[in-house]
């Protein structure tokens, strides 16, 4: 198969200054309703991009767990590569892409972590697995095989039972939004791109050529 003959046409809806939102955060929210109402696989997906103090970047898939008009939060271990960089740099940008749809959004922002009862609020949320793996897992770091991290996760078990503690490497961070971007795919590549910008006034709007 050639590659660069793999494209497709988007053709399901358009993006216009008279239809969309002046707030983001509120465009935001009715984009996502639509997203849970499509049934899309994991709508809450997004692609987190930080870099480090030598503003060298890296990417990867997280999962959304809450949105305000604060900002859009998720969690990780923060000795993580990521949580390494956040501590460098805490600055971040999102990318939102639910190809169903034929949209995406792109958030850039400053970053914080979340409060600590906050934290403990979601991590005593989570299925009990899933909070053993926080305590076993040193995420980002070489391990010997996958038998060393099943041991851990076996010794983490007996070690805090059926109600483990919040780690305290482990909790949210949130991404307090000054740039927004949707973007509606349309025909013959020409795009609509409203870019959203946080102003001492308020949110400018823009439209962005594709």
């Amino acid at each position: 198969m050639d590659i660069s003959q793999l494209r497709k046409d988007y053709m399901r809806e358009a993006l216009d200054e008279a239809h969309a939102d002046e707030d983001p955060f509120r465009q935001f929210s009715r984009w996502w309703d639509e997203a849970l109402a499509s049934k899309l696989p994991e709508p809450n997906a997004m692609t987190l991009a930080t870099a480090d103090a030598q503003a060298r970047p890296s990417a990867r898939v997280v999962l959304l767990k809450g949105f305000d008009h604060a900002g859009f939060v998720f969690y990780t271990n923060y000795e993580s590569r990521k949580g390494q960089e956040l501590a460098a740099n805490p600055r971040a940008a999102l990318l939102f892409f639910w190809p169903e749809l034929e949209r995406q959004v792109r958030i850039e922002g400053t970053v914080a972590r979340v409060a600590e009862a906050e934290s403990d609020a979601y991590f005593a949320s989570r299925p009990l697995a899933s909070r053993i793996g926080a305590w076993a897992s040193p995420q980002s770091r070489p391990i010997p095989s996958k038998a060393w991290l099943m041991a851990q996760a076996a010794e983490a078990g007996l070690r805090h039972g059926l109600h483990p503690k919040r780690p305290p490497h482990w909790g949210g961070y949130r991404v307090a939004p000054e740039v927004f971007e949707f973007w509606q795919g349309r025909p013959s590549r020409l795009h609509d791109r409203l870019q959203y910008t946080r102003t001492p006034q308020g949110w400018a709007r823009v439209r962005l050529s594709p």
